[in-house]
């Protein structure tokens, strides 16, 4: 199954694509300000181009669990997201993958945006659990 993950931010949101098979992932360019005209645009575009079956957002919740300011973002944007795609749109927890992101840059030395690593770690996780649901 292709999928699509956003790591959503209000100036920059990662995104990252996985093949159709859901095996494997790349990180496509950042979208900036995906809120805007301009960004909702281009994410559409991205959208109609990668034809996922699903798209996940990272919701971040704070370390308790709770959900925060930003965690609230993210759902009222998978919510207006919901209302112009056919894919279905899937809040999952995002917490750590900017730390992970951040590793694996540092460690390969990739000149990939952090925000777009990030959305390929919720990806690679979300993906990882639903073949260990199967």
């Amino acid at each position: 199954m292709k999928a699509l993950a956003l790591d959503l931010g209000r100036a920059r949101t990662g995104v990252a694509v996985s093949d159709p098979t859901g095996t494997l992932v790349r990180p496509l360019p950042v979208i900036r300000e995906v809120d805007g005209p301009g960004g909702a645009a281009e994410l559409d575009a991205v959208i109609a181009r990668e034809a996922p079956e699903v798209i996940v957002i990272g919701q971040p919740l704070l370390m308790s669990g709770e959900a925060g300011e930003q965690a609230h973002h993210a759902s009222s944007f998978a919510g207006r997201l919901r209302s112009r795609v056919d894919a279905r749109v899937l809040l999952v927890d995002e917490r750590m993958s900017t730390v992970e992101a951040e590793r694996r840059a540092r460690e390969s030395g990739s000149a990939t945006d952090i925000d777009s690593l990030a959305a390929c770690v919720i990806l690679e996780v979300w993906l990882a659990a639903q073949q260990e649901a199967a």
